[in-house]
C-alpha cells in the first residue's frame, strides 16, 4: 500500500515536469526538425528530404556566420569565466557569511531588468552622444564625439555582462561545498597561492566550471538582442539568419533548418568541451 502511494506520489510530482519537457521542448523540437526536412514541389505541396540541408552546405556565408557566432561565444565564455570565477571564490570562501547574500543578490540584480533594456543602456553609455564619450570629451581625452557602438567588442562586452551571472551561480554553489581545510592543507604541505588554486580549487570547481560555460555558451550562441542592437548591421549572428529566415523571407523551411544546425552545431561544441575537460554532462548535473 506505502509503495503505490509513493509511486503515485512521485509520477504526480514529476507530471508538471515532464509535461513542460515534451510539450515545451521536445515537441517544438521534433516540429521543428520536421519543417527543416520538408521540400517545396508545387504549391502547397512537400515532400521529404535534405535539400535545405544541401543548400546551406553550398552557401559560404551562412557556415562563416555560423563559425563566427562559435567562436564569438567561445570568447564571451571565456571572458565571463576570467570575471566570473574570482567573483564566485570571494562570495563563496572570502565574504563573511553576513554578507554572501547581499552580495549574491547584486549579482541578480541585472536579471531584474529585460534583455532589451540592458541592450538600451549600453546604447546610452556608448552611443556618440552617451555618457562614456561625453565624459572623455570633458576630460580633454578626445577631440570630438566618438562612436563606440556597432563593433565586434561592443557585442562581446555586451554578451559578457548579460551571461557572466549564469558563470557565477553554479561556480557559487560549487565552491560554496568547498572545506576550508583542503586549502589549509594545501598551504601547509608548502604549496603556492598558484599551485593551490591549480590543484585544489581549480579541480573541485570544475563540476560548476562546466556547467556555467556550457550554460554561457549556449545561451551566447542562441542570444539576439543583443548582437542586432550593439552591432547593428556590422554584426553577422547566426540568429540574426534564423530571424530573416522565417520573418523576413518567411522562408520556415529554410529557418528551421538553420535552427537545427544551429542547435547540432553548439551541442557538438559542448561535447568537444566535455571531452577535453574529462567531465561528463550526467556528472556535472548531477554533482550540481
Amino acid at each position: 500500500m506505502r509503495s503505490d502511494t509513493g509511486k503515485l506520489s512521485l509520477i504526480l510530482l514529476m507530471a508538471p515536469f515532464a509535461l513542460w519537457i515534451v510539450l515545451l521542448i521536445a515537441l517544438p523540437q521534433f516540429g521543428i526538425g520536421y519543417v527543416s526536412l520538408r521540400e517545396k514541389v508545387g504549391p502547397g505541396e512537400y515532400e521529404l528530404g535534405f535539400a535545405n540541408y544541401t543548400a546551406f552546405l553550398g552557401e559560404p556565408i551562412y557556415w562563416n556566420t555560423l563559425l563566427r557566432t562559435a567562436w564569438m561565444s567561445i570568447l564571451v565564455t571565456f571572458l565571463a569565466l576570467v570575471v566570473g570565477f574570482p567573483v564566485a571564490y570571494y562570495i563563496a570562501k572570502i565574504a563573511r557569511k553576513r554578507a554572501r547574500a547581499g552580495l549574491f543578490l547584486l549579482c541578480l540584480i541585472p536579471l531584474w531588468v529585460s534583455d532589451l533594456v540592458r541592450a538600451f543602456g549600453w546604447i546610452v553609455l556608448l552611443r556618440e552622444t552617451g555618457i562614456v564619450s561625453s565624459s572623455l570629451q570633458w576630460m580633454g581625452v578626445i577631440s570630438g564625439p566618438v562612436e563606440l557602438l556597432y563593433n565586434d567588442i561592443t557585442v562581446i562586452i555586451g554578451l559578457v555582462y548579460t551571461v557572466v551571472l549564469f558563470m557565477i551561480v553554479p561556480l557559487v554553489s560549487t565552491l560554496d561545498g568547498m572545506d576550508d581545510a583542503m586549502l589549509e592543507a594545501g598551504y601547509n604541505l608548502g604549496g603556492s597561492r598558484f599551485t593551490v588554486f591549480r590543484r585544489i580549487i581549480v579541480p573541485y570547481a570544475m563540476p560548476g566550471l562546466v556547467a556555467g560555460c556550457i550554460i554561457t555558451f549556449m545561451l551566447t550562441a542562441g542570444s539576439y538582442l543583443t548582437p542586432i542592437l550593439l552591432g547593428g548591421k556590422n554584426s553577422s549572428w547566426f540568429t540574426e539568419q534564423i530571424y530573416n529566415q522565417f520573418i523576413t523571407r518567411y522562408n520556415w523551411e529554410a529557418g528551421a533548418t538553420f535552427g537545427v544546425l544551429l542547435l547540432a552545431f553548439t551541442s557538438l561544441v559542448v561535447w568537444v568541451g566535455l571531452r577535453l575537460t574529462g567531465q561528463s554532462l550526467a556528472t556535472t548535473v548531477a554533482k550540481e
